[in-house]
């Protein structure tokens, strides 16, 4: 089963990443994988901190995942997984695609502010070329109904 891979954070156009990635799994029977990183910077405090922060961060990770996991069951019969990993992204991300092969499509939401796409979007674009599957970038203003024709 193919799966795509879609990336859990807190920007607005992480919504639009994950609607198509749910909606393309549904349409083509695949799957979706939701992956949430931690920053490494997060937990540079004392051991008994930084562990309580990390699980913390875990803690909203679920909490947020559960409510993308929800609507995609609900909406598009698509049961996500969800992975966590800590540490730089486009690192962190570019490994669990070497990690899993059964990934098949890299799902970004593009930012729509005047800084560009994004972070993520500008790193892994610049690298596309030589990346194992292939990048969709989702505009993060389009429509939930435009959304589902391009789907």
């Amino acid at each position: 089963m193919r799966k795509f891979l879609v990336v859990l954070d807190d920007s607005r156009e992480c919504l639009n990443a994950m609607r198509f990635a749910a909606m393309r799994a549904a349409h083509t029977q695949g799957g979706v994988q939701i992956l949430s990183i931690i920053p490494p910077d997060e937990f540079n405090h004392w051991i008994g901190v930084g562990d309580i922060m990390r699980e913390e961060a875990r803690e909203r990770i679920h909490a947020h995942f559960e409510v993308f996991a929800k609507w995609m069951r609900d909406r598009q019969g698509v049961d996500p997984e969800l992975v966590i990993r800590e540490g730089e992204a486009v690192r962190e991300i570019l490994a669990q695609i070497s990690e899993d092969k059964d990934i098949g499509v890299l799902v970004l939401g593009a930012g729509t502010d005047k800084k560009g796409p994004g972070p993520l979007v500008t790193q892994l674009s610049r690298n596309s070329g030589s990346l194992p599957i292939p990048i969709t970038v989702v505009p993060g203003d389009l429509s939930k109904e435009r959304l589902e024709a391009i789907t």
